[in-house]
């Protein structure tokens, strides 16, 4: 039987005893109902793996003694910041998902001229909560040991603008690059922009290559939002990844 992997919101080197997250104790109390004597792995974003034991175990609180640490990389050696244009209902959801299983490291969730999802400030703000959380599974379900960080939504034009060495990339059905046919990664790895799901506007287009943004292109077929993301993640990280 497989051990349950549940995410630690602090670091845990050098603790012996510690109380699980309130998601963590619904997840193993109610949903797995494990017992006292069960075995977990617990990971904190550090690259470390703790092979634990539950201690005391109630609906409202899990204790667990940590037995050993060891260290398990699983990261890729790309680094991916993914610009998403936020897409409607389930999507965003499913490609915040697939994209953390693929390696993605960082995802900006973008407003552009097609987005046709609003928001307040409210629902922004657990939009993202909601979005971490999916991550956050994403990486118990898959063996990741780093979770990737959901950051706040910007604007298309203002994600694009910001300089990190990274290289630019932009999906475009009229481009002249495909990936195989790239540069060299840097060390900082790549910005990937994702569209809406009615594409970018010419406006926006001619923003991200004033920007230093590369088109590339996928294929000859127009592909929706949600694949064209997973496609383009899973297509670098064959050629420059440690996917293949």
């Amino acid at each position: 039987m497989r051990i349950p992997r549940i995410y630690h919101p602090t670091l845990l080197q050098q603790v012996k005893y510690c109380t699980l997250s309130d998601d963590a104790v619904n997840h193993v109390s109610r949903v797995l109902r494990m017992q006292v004597g069960e075995r977990l792995e617990l990971f904190d974003s550090s690259n470390y793996t703790y092979a634990a034991v539950i201690t005391q175990l109630s609906k409202k609180m899990v204790e667990v003694e940590i037995l050993d640490q060891q260290l398990d990389d699983r990261e890729s050696p790309l680094k991916i910041h993914l610009g998403q244009v936020i897409s409607r209902g389930e999507r965003m959801e499913f490609t915040i998902q697939k994209s953390v299983e693929l390696g993605v490291n960082i995802i900006t969730p973008l407003w552009s001229e097609r987005c046709g999802v609003k928001l307040d400030a409210e629902r922004m703000d657990k939009k993202i909560q909601q979005w971490q959380k999916i991550a956050i599974a994403a990486c118990e379900q898959c063996g990741r040991n780093i979770v990737p960080e959901i950051l706040p939504m910007m604007k298309l034009q203002d994600w694009c603008a910001e300089k990190d060495g990274s290289l630019k990339l932009n999906l475009h059905p009229k481009a002249q690059y495909s990936i195989r046919t790239l540069p060299e990664i840097p060390a900082e790895g790549i910005r990937l922009l994702i569209g809406a799901e009615g594409g970018l506007s010419a406006q926006e287009i001619r923003q991200t290559e004033q920007q230093g943004f590369t088109q590339i292109l996928l294929g000859k077929r127009v592909l929706r939002t949600e694949t064209a993301a997973l496609a383009a993640i899973t297509a670098l990280q064959i050629c420059f990844g440690d996917l293949g």
